[in-house]
């Protein structure tokens, strides 16, 4: 997995690229902690470049968003495709984040 961070107006769109699996866990850590000390409210993870996930792959979202609660800001996930959509959907992760196309 690989990433940017683009900020826009009111929001920080982080990019995911690639695979996100339980090899990444050390990289989204690192991912979190940048996106919990930015000053923007609003934290958009960005999946349309995003090939593959796994279950850990989605331990880790769920990790992120719950590390965003903390920190009083808002976690979204934005234009899942392919695979990633269909894992995100099979869990049921529009229940607990939520998912813009």
């Amino acid at each position: 997995m690989d990433y940017g961070i683009e900020v826009r107006d009111q929001e920080a769109v982080v990019r995911l690229r690639g695979r996100l699996t339980f090899n990444d866990h050390a990289k989204l850590r690192i991912l979190i902690g940048e996106m919990g000390q930015n000053k923007l409210k609003r934290q958009v993870l960005d999946l349309s470049s995003l090939e593959f996930v796994d279950s850990a792959g989605i331990g880790m979202l769920l990790i992120a968003r719950e590390e965003m609660d903390r920190v009083a800001k808002q976690f979204i996930l934005r234009g899942a495709a392919g695979q990633v959509k269909r894992v995100l959907t099979v869990a049921q992760i529009a229940k607990i984040v939520p998912i813009e196309d």
